[in-house]
């Protein structure tokens, strides 16, 4: 199975293939490769697999996934 998960892109550096940027997975910021999502800009919200955005997401559909996400591990506490 695999597991893709919204985040908010803060910062982007970089070009091309070498493209990253800084997400936040709300409040836990990671570094991200947008070499799949050359669209990607600051303020969008994209969907991240293993370090790799893999598509640009609307906003509303991103803040849902991420309630049901936190409604799943709520629970599981």
């Amino acid at each position: 199975m695999c597991l893709a998960v919204p985040g908010r892109v803060e910062c982007v550096e970089g070009e091309g293939a070498f493209r990253s940027a800084q997400v936040d997975f709300g409040g836990v910021q990671r570094e991200v490769n947008l070499a799949f999502t050359p669209a990607a800009r600051e303020g969008d919200y994209v969907l991240v697999h293993v370090g790799f955005a893999i598509a640009v997401v609307a906003e509303d559909a991103a803040r849902a996934t991420l309630r049901l996400l936190a409604a799943a591990a709520a629970e599981h506490d």
